[in-house]
């Protein structure tokens, strides 16, 4: 049985979630027809599928779309981002969260409101509406997707110096967690490889120092 099965609904994620963790066995799902139907809401049908789907699968699993996230997670899945916004609710606020796709922003913003409920702290975090940067990703260009994204943290920082931490909320996003990182005192904080880290066996020695 694999150490972690992972549902993408992009299958760019499959190669980076092999290179932050070369040595586990993953099993790898992809459903981008899930996101295609889900952005402009999730119906019933789809529901269930998501539902049977994840429910048929033995052993820890991991979903790494923002957008599915919530359904995916009472079906018994753990969403990417929950150990993300654990670490932000714990840096006290006020968080500054990118997003790039609109169907992110509910149930991103609900579950970083949950992490600050889960601690007794109140939420206290702005969002970023990044959603014109979204066709770069769709095209592929995942160079220019994250300097854009760096570019447009940084200048939002600027009118925002309290800042705790950023949330870059969706798993697309993580190639601007390192260039942001070099550029602030702050922490930078990306989904995958704090999922892989709170998922993978105890012990395991897989992930790669490399990860972002």
């Amino acid at each position: 049985m694999a150490d972690l099965t992972l549902i993408h609904t992009a299958e760019v994620h499959v190669a980076s979630f092999a290179s932050l963790a070369p040595d586990a066995s993953l099993s790898q799902i992809v459903r981008a027809d899930w996101l295609a139907r889900a952005r402009d809401g999730i119906d019933d049908s789809l529901r269930d599928e998501i539902a049977s789907t994840i429910k048929g699968l033995k052993g820890p699993v991991l979903c790494s779309c923002t957008t599915i996230g919530e359904v995916a997670e009472i079906a018994g899945a753990t969403r990417i981002d929950w150990p993300m916004m654990q670490q932000a609710a714990l840096t006290g606020g006020p968080v500054l969260m990118a997003y790039c796709l609109d169907s992110t922003r509910t149930p991103s913003s609900a579950l970083l409101r949950r992490a600050f409920s889960e601690i007794g702290a109140s939420p206290d975090f702005t969002l970023l509406n990044l959603t014109d940067l979204w066709h770069l990703f769709e095209t592929g260009d995942m160079t220019a997707f994250a300097e854009a994204i760096t570019t447009a943290v940084l200048a939002a920082l600027a009118t925002r110096p309290k800042t705790s931490a950023v949330v870059l909320a969706q798993a697309s996003m993580k190639e601007a967690g390192p260039n942001l990182a070099s550029q602030l005192d702050i922490p930078v904080l990306t989904s995958p490889e704090t999922a892989l880290q709170a998922l993978l066996p105890a012990g395991h020695d897989s992930l790669s120092p490399k990860g972002a």
